[in-house]
């Protein structure tokens, strides 16, 4: 028997999908690089029968999924992502507040859900208002900073299983949480999480947002990143941003992307420049700091639409509601 070509594939899904679903929507602009290309087919489903929809649509058409949340870890390739790309919007957007209690939906802002919790009087999430990315994404990749993270305050999470075609509940000690990672799949998309504060003092909590955001913007560059490229190799004692430095590749450039001469650790991309220039630079830079020190970094990026990117485990394998 033949296998289908992904144009048939994609045919089969967009049928299933019909007007859930919109062709060839570019996704670089939904990310922070903002560079990379379309993809295949795009979904913004308004509640869970739709969920049930788009699970039928890419069981039948054989088609990856990508959850987009803020695109802050997330770099397409120049040719796209050949499949159905999904933001989970209106869906996954609330946030409800009950004593110490706090749920939040996946596609929450981290930065503001932090913003919210200290308006409320609580206090341990302060350090999220430095992290652009999603509340989904926050938990698939444990993130975290300041000297916390997504595992020191997540309860359990609601997540819709793709595959299966059906919504769980899953506390949080079967995810897998660890530094930068958890075992959560690609087609297990976190709908709402629950956290667990401690009332704190909010004027207090109001200087360390502020000091958070300031410390960010002293140390951190804006323009195309992704954040932190790699995972610090021993955390708490030896940085990839050092490590980058120490083999002389601050400001480096390869085509349209640069290590930033602001911190080692970042790789900007330019206006209008190419996915696989700064794929190409993380692969460089990764190579000549194993040959130089002896350390191989693994990245926090995660590659979109990339062929061979199953085949590079140093490469982030979370994060894809980031």
């Amino acid at each position: 028997m033949i296998e289908a070509t992904v144009v048939e594939r994609v045919q089969i899904a967009a049928e299933l999908l019909g007007s859930l679903a919109t062709r060839g929507v570019p996704l670089g602009p939904m990310t922070t690089y903002r560079v990379g290309g379309a993809a295949a087919l795009f979904v913004k489903p308004r509640s869970v029968d739709d969920l049930h929809v788009i699970a039928e649509a890419c069981r039948r058409g054989g088609l990856p999924v990508l959850v987009v949340g803020r695109g802050s870890n997330l770099l397409v390739a120049d040719d796209g992502f050949p499949g159905v790309a999904m933001s989970l919007g209106e869906l996954s957007a609330g946030i409800e507040i009950a004593g110490s209690l706090v749920r939040a939906g996946g596609a929450v802002a981290l930065p503001v859900l932090a913003r919210r919790t200290v308006a409320s009087s609580l206090t341990g999430f302060e350090w999220a208002v430095g992290v652009p990315g999603s509340v989904g994404g926050g938990v698939r990749m444990n993130a975290g900073g300041h000297g916390s993270d997504m595992a020191a305050n997540l309860v359990e999470i609601d997540m819709f299983d793709l595959v299966r075609g059906e919504a769980t509940v899953l506390p949080a000690s079967v995810l897998g949480l660890r530094f930068r990672g958890s075992d959560l799949g690609d087609h297990q998309v976190v709908l709402d999480a629950t956290l667990t504060l401690v009332p704190g003092d909010r004027l207090r909590s109001e200087r360390e947002l502020d000091e958070v955001v300031r410390w960010r913007r002293e140390h951190q560059p804006g323009g195309q990143n992704a954040g932190s490229v790699f995972v610090n190799p021993v955390p708490g004692e030896v940085t990839a941003g050092a490590l980058i430095d120490r083999i002389g590749f601050r400001g480096h450039r390869l085509g349209t992307a640069h290590v930033s001469d602001k911190h080692a650790n970042f790789i900007q991309a330019d206006e209008g420049g190419s996915a696989a220039d700064v794929r190409a630079l993380i692969d460089l830079v990764r190579e000549r700091v194993a040959a130089e020190t002896g350390h191989r970094l693994r990245s926090e990026v995660k590659l979109v639409g990339f062929e061979d990117a199953q085949e590079h485990p140093d490469h982030s394998d979370a994060g894809v509601q980031w």
